[in-house]
């Protein structure tokens, strides 16, 4: 019996919890209500005492502004009069002196000169009316000001709403704005131009929503809004700062690298404006092609490039899109990514003057031309200077293990190996402490190698000239070998501990030509 009346006082403690719950909400409630009605009131009263301002300050104008025409009239009147009073004076003088001649016309014998002496008029009436006009006043417009005040006022200022993240697109902006409860609005009128621009473009509507159309992509718009009803139209909202979605990215295919771990992936923006970050999207394809339906999304990438983490032996579509505050742009073309082996191009901004490489960028060639005198004052990017013809690869800057193959040619003077990005431009690859290399020279009696750091070579003497050399780099171990891949034969292995990253570089000591092979799979042998 206890328990039973214990679990009824938790019953009854959680309904009164719940009932306390609720009387919060509607005391918070009554409370927004009364704020609202208070602040209603205020704007009412300000607006009713404006109008009797008005009314007040209209009245007190015609009053002065009739007083000063009655002045006018006065000052009129009384000049006029007092001009008529010297003229009587001045009458009453002359009458004085015909009465006098009057009657010396009349005692003479002429009795006919009395008589048409007599006949003259005098002018007796007043130059001026006593009156004054006093017409009434023209009050029409106090008239319509006093009915104004029970005449629904004009709409205060709309506010329009900040820019909702995802609400836009390359061409379209959806725009929200408000007003206060009790304003009365038949519709509205939305101007909209891009930043920096004069003239705007506007839409009459009817909602406090709209969704506007026909714009460009990855552009800045100001946006603002009036309100209007029988009164007038209300002042304009304070302009707000929308954006369209941005365009898609452009891959940039020459300059994307991969490795059996992880692929570097660059783009171009392609927006004049910048972007907030940018997504990429992968997806794996099967061995029979297909796609898999799961799509990874790397978000908030800050730059226009990202390196992203795979599996070994497989193949990936990619594409990416642009971000900011409107939504994601539509994808990019898409590119497939292979991580079987190290994949990488020749950096064409870092190949000798007299360096050309081929159009599918894995094959470089040095002619017979002697080399121009201007060849003598080149300047970065430009790695080496006359001492070396080369070019450098794209490496993936990843320290894991990687692997390219190398087809040269006997009659060929070449040196291959890896160098720091850094390395002394007035110098030969391997001369120097940034740079190691395989050198193949010709001399009048053989064929001779060299495997070359900071100008020394170990002497090794290799009989069967490799026509395909392997390059097996591994950044964990510090080693860098080279290989004789048509016969799996071990040709020298640099052990260094590699400070910083190192590139593939490939150079020619004459005339020639050297073809990369890549995105092969690294042999058994490569990395024992």
């Amino acid at each position: 019996m206890p328990f039973v009346f214990q679990s009824d006082v938790v019953a009854l403690r959680d309904r009164l919890q719940v009932k306390v719950a609720e009387m919060e909400n509607f005391a918070g409630h009554l409370e927004e209500i009364f704020l609202t009605v208070e602040e209603n009131f205020g704007r009412r009263e300000q607006h009713l005492e404006q109008h009797y301002n008005d009314v007040l300050q209209t009245l007190s104008q015609r009053y002065d502004e009739r007083s000063a025409g009655l002045e006018e009239e006065k000052k009129g009147k009384l000049e006029a009069l007092y001009s008529q009073l010297l003229a009587c004076g001045q009458a009453m003088d002359a009458s004085k002196e015909l009465i006098e001649t009057a009657q010396e016309v009349y005692r003479s014998e002429d009795k006919r000169l009395f008589l048409k002496f007599a006949k003259d008029d005098i002018n007796l009436t007043l130059a001026t009316h006593l009156g004054f006009n006093t017409p009434l006043g023209d009050l029409s417009d106090v008239k319509t000001m006093m009915e104004s005040i029970n005449i629904v006022p004009a709409p205060s200022a709309p506010v329009i709403n900040p820019q909702i993240p995802n609400s836009a697109t390359q061409t379209s902006l959806r725009v929200c704005w408000s007003l206060f409860s009790d304003d009365t609005v038949e519709y509205y009128e939305l101007y909209y131009r891009p930043v920096l621009e004069d003239t705007p473009a506007d839409s009459t509507l009817k909602e406090t929503h709209c969704t506007v159309t026909d714009l460009l992509p990855s552009a800045h718009y100001e946006l603002w809004v009036t309100a209007t009803n029988t009164t007038g139209i209300s002042p304009a909202s304070e302009k707000a700062l929308y954006m369209t979605v941005p365009s898609p990215p452009v891959i940039k295919q020459r300059e994307c690298t991969s490795c059996p771990e992880a692929a570097l992936i660059r783009w171009e923006s392609g927006n004049t404006n910048p972007v907030d970050s940018y997504t990429v999207e992968l997806s794996e394809l099967g061995t029979d092609g297909t796609q898999s339906g799961v799509t990874e999304s790397i978000v908030a990438v800050p730059t226009c490039q990202c390196v992203i983490q795979l599996q070994a032996g497989r193949r990936y579509l990619m594409s990416v899109r642009a971000v900011n505050i409107g939504g994601p742009s539509d994808r990019s073309e898409v590119i497939t990514v292979s991580t079987t082996g190290t994949f990488f191009y020749l950096l064409e901004h870092s190949a000798h003057p007299c360096v050309s490489i081929s159009e599918d960028g894995f094959t470089i060639f040095y002619g017979d031309e002697e080399l121009p005198i201007k060849v003598f004052d080149v300047k970065p990017p430009f790695v080496f200077v006359h001492r070396c013809v080369a070019v450098l690869g794209d490496l993936i800057p990843v320290r894991s293990r990687h692997y390219w193959e190398v087809e040269v040619d006997d009659e060929t003077e070449f040196r291959i190996g890896v160098a720091y990005e850094d390395t002394e431009r007035n110098s030969y690859l391997g001369a120097n402490n940034s740079s190691w290399c395989m050198r193949h020279i010709l001399t009048p009696t053989r064929h001779k190698y060299e495997f070359l750091h900071n100008g020394w070579s170990p002497d090794l003497r290799i009989t069967v000239n490799p026509v395909r050399i392997g390059v097996a780099l591994d950044f964990q171990r510090g080693t860098l070998s080279f290989f004789n891949v048509d016969l799996k034969q071990h040709l020298h292995t640099f052990h260094c501990n590699f400070q910083n990253y190192v590139l593939p570089c490939f150079g020619l000591d004459n005339p020639g030509t050297l073809t990369i092979h890549n995105a092969i799979e690294a042999p058994e042998y490569a990395f024992i």
